[in-house]
């Protein structure tokens, strides 16, 4: 296990925790704007990726792939496809997006990274034009940027709804000492709030090896004075969740006690599933049907299994193809790109808020020998008719 000193400076790969208010509030725009387009003709679609980014280019790859799909499927409007290089940075985002503006884009999908999502918004602003990008991170959300990674909050509203229809609505929340987990620890606050749940009590812990080591005797002590009846931790399996899961029991915090539920993904990497602490657990993700058929199409069409945020990219085109379809000037517009019932992803609906975050359609899963299992589907739809 690698030491925890290093885990969780971002909220998923390479997304920055925050960034700065200032240059979030030279993108903002009335719910709205954005550049008439001709839906007769092809519409300039930019799609900036980290190519030459530090350990990147398989990532970008594996994007650029995606997205060539979803134009590829489109049956009744034409994406003129334009692929611009990030380097991973906010400087070459801002660079890479004023490139795509300056050469006549109508929309921008992506970058990957918080930080340079919001360069690129701020370029964009200027011009109108708004950005999908690939972050989850909420800091950078708002004005013309909005987010088509899986939120926090998301997965906190799903879960919660879930744990309180079971019965299990009395939480605890554990999570480290760091701006990532704070923003999940809020999260899960908002969706107990929201959701007819109880918070019974917050336990925190050093982001170190050795500080969740000490922490966890307290930690259990909390717990079980609290009378909580459902821990939900908002550690990642690439950080203190296996020590998290293994040492509560250890210290008298089992199924038995409580259900365990992680904020994320607890199937990646798949070696976490046999994991023995995990038994059990309940986490939140995409429809496994749905995320085994687009990974059998991808792997057919390019020999190569996707990135886990690859299908992100598909997302952000065929929404983009959906609304140009319905042949309307402001088709781009940041009111088209909120309207209510969403898009059909290849994950599962998907919808975009005025305030630049998302919801995503998530199945509940839990971990039964080694395994996934779904205990309750993802919704087909947010109502309405849909794309």
């Amino acid at each position: 296990m690698v030491a925890l000193l290093s885990l969780r400076r971002k909220l998923i790969s390479g997304i920055s925790a925050l960034f700065a208010v200032g240059l979030l509030a030279a993108c903002d725009l009335p719910v709205g704007t954005g550049p008439s387009i001709n839906t007769s003709r092809a519409v300039p679609v930019a799609l900036l990726i980290p190519s030459s980014s530090q350990g990147g280019s398989a990532l970008a790859i594996s994007l650029e792939n995606a997205a060539r799909l979803a134009v590829n499927d489109l049956q009744s409007v034409e994406i003129d496809l334009r692929i611009y290089d990030t380097a991973g940075t906010p400087e070459g985002a801002a660079i890479a997006a004023t490139d795509a503006l300056s050469e006549g884009a109508k929309i921008i999908v992506g970058p990957l990274f918080g930080e340079a999502a919001a360069a690129a918004g701020q370029v964009a602003a200027a011009r109108g034009v708004n950005v999908l990008t690939f972050s989850n991170n909420p800091a950078v959300a708002g004005g013309n940027v909005f987010l088509l990674g899986n939120t926090f909050q998301t997965s906190a509203d799903r879960l919660v709804r879930y744990a309180v229809t079971q019965g299990k609505g009395s939480i605890y929340i554990v999570h480290a000492q760091d701006a990532a987990e704070e923003a999940g620890r809020d999260s899960i606050q908002r969706a107990i709030a929201a959701n007819g749940g109880q918070l019974s009590g917050v336990s925190s812990f050093p982001l170190s090896q050795q500080g969740v080591i000490n922490e966890i005797p307290n930690i259990a002590s909390g717990v079980r004075s609290s009378g909580a009846n459902t821990i939900f931790v908002t550690s990642g399996t690439s950080g203190a969740l296996p020590f998290v899961a293994e040492l509560l029991p250890e210290n008298g915090i089992d199924a038995e006690v409580a259900q365990f539920v992680g904020l994320q993904r607890l199937d990646v990497p798949n070696s976490a599933l046999s994991l023995k602490g995990l038994q059990g657990a309940w986490f939140a993700t995409p429809s496994p049907d749905l995320t085994t058929r687009f990974n059998a199409r991808y792997q057919a069409a390019f020999g190569t299994p996707p990135s886990p945020v690859a299908g992100l990219a598909y997302d952000g085109i065929a929404a983009i193809g959906a609304l140009v379809a319905q042949g309307n000037s402001d088709a781009l517009s940041a009111l088209s790109l909120t309207q209510g019932q969403g898009f059909a992803g290849v994950y599962g609906p998907f919808r975009l808020f005025p305030n630049g975050t998302n919801e995503r359609g998530l199945a509940v899963a839990q971990i039964e020998n080694n395994q996934v299992v779904v205990v309750e589907p993802a919704p087909r739809s947010f109502g309405g008719t849909g794309f």
